[in-house]
């Protein structure tokens, strides 16, 4: 039979030789689009997990003592250890980073009655960061104010990979004592409970995001992606309630 395709009024038309070679290319381009796709997702998997079981599931004190301790603010869990550690003797003095404007010293102290006059003498709140670089940014002035060397860092266990990358970042050459607060969040509790799973994912690509971010450009003071995804600068201009060191 001729392979010709008869359209009307004596007229055939054969198809042309280049259509079954433009559909080859197509499929392969699919194919690779298929297979790069699956790789990627096989990989944010992989990523995902060794992310998760990184993460401590039970505070540990540390080991050694440092000259400061930093608080990140979140949860009433992460001062209250902050504290306990500086009426331990990790430390001299103790940094609460992120504090509300509306927030005052005595209603965080009245939350730990028991420590009140370590807020007299060793407590220092800042009231400038938005978010966790500007938490990076008020501990590099705060450290470097201090003249500190080493650190603890008080955050919760699941926000502690991404505040290790932006301290990292602001102070290369400050000693990080990480303490990670882990009485909200089981993370192994991924799996089967879908409120962790999506706190700990949406944490993950913060992870991943700040990673990038950070071996691209120089200070996060200076950053146009970090004022991006600040809304403005990860610091307020103004001074809101008292200075950041008494």
């Amino acid at each position: 039979m001729d392979t010709t395709e008869a359209v009307g009024w004596g007229w055939t038309m054969q198809e042309s030789p280049k259509a079954p070679a433009r559909r080859s290319w197509a499929r392969r381009i699919l194919g690779l689009g298929f297979w790069a796709a699956t790789c990627a997702a096989i990989a944010g998997f992989l990523g995902f997990l060794t992310f998760v079981y990184s993460l401590d599931r039970f505070e540990q004190r540390p080991e050694t003592r440092a000259d400061g301790i930093v608080a990140l603010t979140g949860g009433a869990q992460r001062i209250g250890d902050a504290i306990d550690l500086l009426d331990k003797g990790y430390a001299k003095r103790l940094l609460i980073s992120g504090v509300n404007e509306n927030t005052s010293r005595d209603q965080i102290a009245r939350l730990n009655p028991g420590q009140r006059r370590l807020f007299d003498c060793c407590v220092d709140l800042d009231y400038r960061a938005r978010n966790t670089i500007g938490n990076a940014i008020e501990t590099r002035r705060w450290a470097e104010t201090n003249s500190f060397n080493t650190i603890i860092v008080v955050t919760s266990n699941y926000h502690m990979p991404r505040t290790l990358a932006e301290l990292d970042h602001a102070l290369p050459n400050l000693q990080k004592i990480p303490y990670p607060v882990a009485a909200t969040i089981d993370p192994h509790d991924w799996w089967h409970n879908p409120a962790v799973a999506r706190v700990i994912f949406t944490e993950y690509l913060k992870f991943l995001a700040v990673w990038v971010r950070t071996h691209l450009e120089d200070d996060p003071e200076r950053s146009s992606v970090a004022h991006l995804i600040s809304g403005g600068s990860p610091v307020k201009k103004q001074q809101i309630a008292e200075p950041l060191w008494r």
